[in-house]
């Protein structure tokens, strides 16, 4: 089964409990949370107080995706907030492999991401440590951006080279997935799908999750 993730960076802050809650009623397998530090990408989201609120009203896993520099300083904090994936990007810390471990030794399960331009290469020594890896499908820091074409063929080889090595990692998708790319992500390879505008900017969020769903092959 695909896994469908809402990202809540799109979500009524004033509301977000509410908002979550919500989603989850309406069929997400997994909560999205995009770290943002305002350094390695232009803007400012949340920090391991509001994950703590998040987790306090879902029982879904959440997915923490930190696009912040030296993330090995906050990983800890994350995974005591509640994070059950912390997903880090290759390009913002030195030693990847050591805040990989960092993030299993401390419980919850390490993912690595790659932004739109980072080559598939730079994951040939750290892939085997890793239970996912993200592939950023528009350029990080900003929602509701347009999903960057060439992606797809960039799912296809990472799922061949997740293949190739006997892994299981999950590979996720994030950035311009809705409705008109969903499927065609999926038959990538892709496994997790991150939607923040398209699920939390539409009127109905279970009709548009139960319509994922149905592009996907699974309602």
């Amino acid at each position: 089964m695909k896994i469908i993730a809402p990202s809540i960076l799109s979500a009524d802050f004033a509301r977000l409990g509410e908002e979550v809650q919500a989603v989850e009623k309406a069929g997400a397998d997994w909560i999205h949370v995009d770290v943002m530090d305002g350094r390695f990408v232009p803007n400012i989201t949340i920090g391991p107080v509001v994950c703590k609120a998040v987790n306090r009203v879902t029982d879904l896993p959440l997915d923490v995706h930190l696009m912040i520099k030296q993330p090995e300083l906050y990983v800890e904090d994350f995974v005591k907030a509640g994070a059950d994936y912390i997903t880090i990007q290759v390009e913002s810390t030195t030693h990847l492999n050591r805040t990989v471990n960092l993030i299993r030794e401390l419980g919850a399960k390490p993912g690595v991401v790659l932004n739109p331009t980072t080559p598939l290469s730079s994951l040939e020594w750290v892939l085997e440590y890793v239970d996912l890896v993200m592939l950023m499908s528009v350029n990080p820091g900003f929602g509701g951006q347009k999903f960057i074409d060439n992606s797809l063929r960039k799912t296809e080889e990472l799922a061949n080279m997740i293949q190739s090595k006997g892994l299981n990692a999950l590979i996720e998708l994030d950035g311009g997935i809705n409705s008109k790319t969903i499927k065609s992500a999926s038959d990538a390879g892709c496994d997790a799908f991150v939607a923040g505008s398209a699920i939390f900017g539409s009127e109905d969020y279970t009709a548009t999750i139960k319509e994922f769903r149905t592009l996907l092959g699974e309602a």
